[in-house]
């Protein structure tokens, strides 16, 4: 702009961020309102409140995304995936802290993990995983009363711009078909998962 004040430049700036088309795609994901806004996160700590309690009792493994059931823990695919194939292992126990595990339960989550990153590997080829805990609000649990152990497989290229920029992840399958996939190809034979 020429001739113009300083303040006239900015205005229009901020008018072409604002409404004039700026060569960016948009990629619309308002389903992640509802995890954005709180849903399904737990106002107390109590197993009632809890989904993850809710998710291992509920009787429809294929509605409640649960990919196996052992003794002692379970596998869930995750509402709100990182990447495709996102699961989380969990005890049936409403416990928040890694160190009030029993051992049953350590030995178990550990073994489960081993066969989620298997399984993950024999039916979706990643490259590798992510695996992890956050272990309280102040270090990242969204749901911090029931400990999970996150696996999340991971492909050379799929950090793209898109969480970067955009921060959002395109997911290429429904939530429902992976579960579909992943509980098909569990090991019927290993037991706790072994």
């Amino acid at each position: 702009m020429t001739g113009g004040s300083e303040d006239e430049a900015r205005v229009d700036d901020a008018g072409d961020l604002a409404g004039h088309p700026d060569g960016f795609g948009r990629l619309w994901t308002p389903h992640r309102m509802v995890y954005i806004g709180g849903q399904d996160k737990p106002a107390d700590s109590g197993e009632q409140a809890c989904p993850f309690c809710r998710v291992a009792a509920a009787e429809d493994d294929a509605e409640a995304l649960v990919v196996h059931r052992a003794a002692v823990c379970f596998v869930l695919l995750n509402l709100y995936p990182y990447n495709s194939g996102h699961l989380m292992v969990l005890p049936y126990r409403h416990v928040a802290d890694y160190t009030d595990l029993t051992e049953p339960e350590v030995a178990e989550l550990a073994a489960l993990t081993r066969t989620a990153m298997r399984v993950l590997r024999e039916t979706m080829g990643p490259q590798g995983f992510n695996l992890g805990m956050n272990q309280g609000a102040v270090a990242g649990a969204g749901i911090a009363a029931h400990l999970h152990q996150h696996v999340v497989p991971r492909w050379a290229g799929d950090s793209n711009f898109l969480p970067i920029v955009g921060r959002t992840k395109a997911m290429p399958e429904l939530l429902g078909d992976t579960r579909e996939r992943l509980a098909a190809s569990w090991p019927a034979d290993r037991g706790a998962g072994t």
